[in-house]
């Protein structure tokens, strides 16, 4: 009997879990019948071992759609370990008391080489629970598919996950209090290329007070700060500063410095934009 879906992301979850924090290599006890099958038994160590760093040789013979399906569901389980951190009700800053009625975590692929971060929630993310739904979110969409890729293929946050009353821009306190989790994500995705969305973004990430008129039209190294506890490798990447979709809808005449910032990002990802039929 094959190891069910369900049983398997459970057992994925704690492993990455366990990892986290530092404990490992696991080995398996001996189990009875009821608990697991002989051939959920040898399903769970082959499992293991593909998350054993130490086991390179073992790793090198898996077929790299099995290596990646792993890694994917390595990813998803860490996005998850975050979410379940912050929880469903945050209460850590003040707009938790201000009308936001859910948390917007982030969405998109744990893989991606693209990443998008926003200033924050607006009503209608805040009534779905997804980051960049509204009309800024189909002006978003339609710049993600100028660059020939589907919103599916990125990854999508903001700097604060909850709703600012209004829509007003974050405060300082609540960008901070926001900021580990964020790094976090960062960190489990892992992107060649985080695109800011907004002075807001650029000027949080950056760690600068600069115009957007500075900020564009440049590359920055971009190192997520490390939390105590984590095991990762060190990661950075690079990062772009380009206007927010809400501000090009204020002022479309800006759409064309929005598209040459895109088409930076597109040469050093190798990407080419669709062909026109």
């Amino acid at each position: 009997m094959a190891l069910s879906p369900k049983n398997k992301n459970v057992i994925l979850e704690r492993l990455s879990f366990y990892r986290e924090l530092g404990i490992g290599p696991l080995y398996l006890r001996e189990v009875t019948e009821a608990e697991l099958s002989l051939a959920e038994t040898s399903e769970l160590l082959a499992e293991k071992e593909s998350f054993d760093s130490g086991n390179q040789q073992q790793a090198a013979l898996a077929p790299e759609d099995t290596l990646q399906e792993v890694v994917t569901i390595d990813r998803e389980a860490k996005l998850g370990v975050i979410r379940d951190d912050i929880g469903p009700n945050c209460q850590r800053c003040k707009l938790a008391k201000l009308g936001r009625k859910q948390i917007v975590f982030g969405t998109g692929d744990p893989n991606a080489e693209l990443m998008f971060i926003g200033e924050g929630p607006g009503a209608d993310e805040d009534e779905q629970g997804l980051p960049f739904v509204g009309r800024a979110g189909q002006l978003l969409n339609n710049m993600i598919a100028a660059m020939g890729l589907k919103r599916e293929q990125v990854y999508i946050a903001n700097i604060v996950k909850c709703r600012p009353p209004g829509n007003r821009t974050p405060e300082r306190d609540e960008c901070d209090t926001c900021s580990p989790f964020l790094m976090r994500q960062i960190r489990v995705i892992r992107p060649r290329v985080i695109v800011a969305l907004g002075a807001t973004a650029a000027k949080n990430l950056l760690a600068v007070n600069d115009s957007m008129a500075s900020l564009r039209g440049r590359f920055y190294d971009f190192s997520p700060p490390r939390t105590l506890g984590d095991t990762d490798e060190p990661f950075a990447c690079k990062l772009a500063v380009t206007y927010h979709p809400a501000f090009l809808l204020r002022d479309p005449r800006q759409k064309a410095e929005a598209w040459k910032d895109l088409q930076m990002v597109m040469k050093y990802l190798g990407l080419k934009s669709p062909t026109k039929k």
